[in-house]
């Protein structure tokens, strides 16, 4: 299974490497004394647009852990994103109005162990500190976007990168980052927009949307924009995926979600049998060669990005549509 311990790591940046030298210079965040490098907590709290951050982490308990070694890369939401954030739940007026459980999940996810600086980051995907519901250590993921500034999840833009402390470095965010489930990574990430396009056709019967949204656990197999265009390419009479009949793509799209649960590439073996929402239909692991693949019922799709964790069930992402008996 090395081989897929080392397609997993790869996964945090493989989609469309782009390096940038500037988050951004929007807002621009005043240093403390020079003479003094302060921890992330203390220069939070020496910064006044921070205020809110600062009472956030301390309702959730989580001040010692960010005065801790670390390196720690904070995301860093200020005042008017924390507001933002209580006028979009009715019951909430205040901080103290948000569940701990729920505010300790938000504030772990704006937090990626090490010390990454503007010019380190990549359009990819990273993983954060905030603990998965599905155990064993797992954590969840954010998508960095670097081809417009820098986007995470599609929404939240760093406005004031590089604020370098003593136990990390910190970037101002003008949002707060909500962890992703699997619809929001699909809408997200432009590399899925022909996945999204189908998901979302208004003919379909299943409201894939609304699917899955659902708690799950899913295990979703997502191809690529490319594999899509290979897909409209094999058959003379589809030129767009309006062309393609919708019962046919509506058991193309069933047979690439699995709710057997949250399974992530450690938990792949050779020749393991994957069910599928299609009926009951199923596809097989090959693990025999360089790459993991699929062996599906009429084709064969590698598997090029591994474990992108949603708090609904976890993406691999594929480089072919998979077909099952049509």
């Amino acid at each position: 299974m090395n081989y897929l311990l080392r397609f997993s790591s790869i996964s945090l940046f493989l989609i469309a490497l782009i390096s940038f030298s500037s988050c951004g210079d929007d807002e621009v965040v005043t240093p403390v004394d020079p003479e003094v490098t302060p921890s992330a907590v203390d220069f939070a709290v020496d910064n006044a647009d921070f205020s809110s951050l600062v009472a956030a982490l301390t309702q959730a308990d989580l001040v010692s852990t960010l005065q801790g070694d670390g390196p720690f890369t904070i995301f860093a939401p200020n005042n008017a994103a924390f507001q933002a954030l209580l006028d979009s739940n009715a019951d909430w007026n205040a901080l103290s109005d948000i569940p701990t459980d729920v505010l300790t999940s938000v504030l772990t996810y704006h937090v990626v162990a090490g010390d990454v600086r503007s010019t380190d980051l990549s359009t990819g995907y990273v993983n954060t500190i905030a603990a998965s519901a599905f155990g064993d250590g797992l954590t969840n993921t954010m998508y960095i976007s670097t081809a417009d500034g820098v986007k995470i999840n599609g929404g939240t833009t760093v406005t004031g990168a590089d604020n370098v402390v003593s136990n990390g470095v910190i970037h101002a965010v003008d949002q707060v980052i909500l962890p992703a489930d699997i619809v929001s990574f699909a809408l997200s990430n432009p590399t899925f927009s022909s996945l999204v396009a189908a998901l979302t056709r208004a003919d379909l019967i299943t409201d894939f949307v609304a699917a899955l949204s659902g708690d799950g656990p899913f295990t979703v197999f997502a191809p690529t924009n490319d594999a899509f265009q290979a897909l409209l390419d094999s058959n003379m009479d589809w030129n767009s995926l309006a062309d393609i009949p919708v019962e046919v793509l509506e058991k193309v799209l069933l047979y690439h979600v699995s709710a057997a649960g949250n399974v992530r590439s450690t938990d792949l073996s050779n020749g393991q049998v994957v069910p599928t929402l299609l009926d009951g239909s199923t596809f097989s692991i090959n693990l025999t060669g360089a790459t993991p693949a699929i062996d599906a019922t009429m084709n064969t799709a590698n598997i090029i990005a591994t474990d992108v964790q949603s708090t609904n069930g976890v993406v691999h992402v594929i480089d072919a549509v998979i077909l099952p008996q049509l």
